[in-house]
């Protein structure tokens, strides 16, 4: 199993993908939504090793185990399911955010199910950049309903600035980012599984790329 980042980190994917030459590799994506990492960057890196016979899994989200993960950071965060306390709660679903359309429509899927899974507590996505609306933005139109008690729930897959600056601005719970969920482990490794059956083939790499 390899490692390779999209952008900041090191090492690169591209350098991670030409690193193993020749061959057959399953990359999965530790994304959570559809956005221009997966369209593009992504695969670009592929189509510059064209010796190696990359398969590229779809990414995280939005998936019931993401959710599952959502919701036991925030009960470890403090979040309880008082049903006689759900008509004052909402949940702010703080995301990285990406102007791709089909990025958003993931991460609005990922808070209604989410919302489902907290028995009818509004979720609302929010964005740390280049999409509306932003937390302090979800945080006032939850207010607006009467949702004062707000809980944000963090929808990154590791701590980092974006993710900080979200809970910043929590008035009561904030949970942490999904990190090493056992239930994000699972869907890395259930990705991988669906990659492979589409076109499986001998001795394939694991292979991961994050943002």
């Amino acid at each position: 199993m390899r490692l390779g980042h999209i952008e900041i980190d090191e090492p690169a994917l591209p350098a991670t993908l030409a690193e193993l030459g020749a061959g057959r590799a399953v990359l999965v994506p530790l994304l959570l939504s559809r956005g221009y990492h997966v369209k593009q960057d992504i695969p670009a890196a592929v189509a510059d090793t064209p010796r190696l016979r990359t398969r590229v899994a779809r990414p995280l989200g939005p998936h019931p185990l993401l959710v599952e993960a959502l919701y036991e950071r925030l009960v470890e965060a403090g979040w309880d399911d008082d049903p006689r306390a759900r008509g004052t709660r909402g949940v702010v679903l703080a995301g990285a955010g990406s102007r791709d359309p089909e990025s958003a429509a993931d991460t609005r899927r990922t808070a209604a199910m989410l919302g489902e899974r907290l028995g009818g507590v509004p979720v609302i996505p929010a964005y740390a950049s280049a999409a509306a609306p932003t937390v302090p933005e979800a945080l006032r139109a939850l207010a607006a309903r009467g949702r004062h008690r707000v809980a944000i729930a963090s929808y990154f897959t590791a701590p980092g600035r974006f993710a900080t600056q979200s809970a910043a601005h929590a008035r009561g719970v904030a949970a942490a980012p999904l990190g090493a969920h056992p239930a994000v482990a699972r869907l890395v490794l259930h990705r991988y599984d669906q990659a492979l059956a589409a076109a499986p083939f001998a001795a394939p790499h694991r292979e991961l790329a994050t943002a």
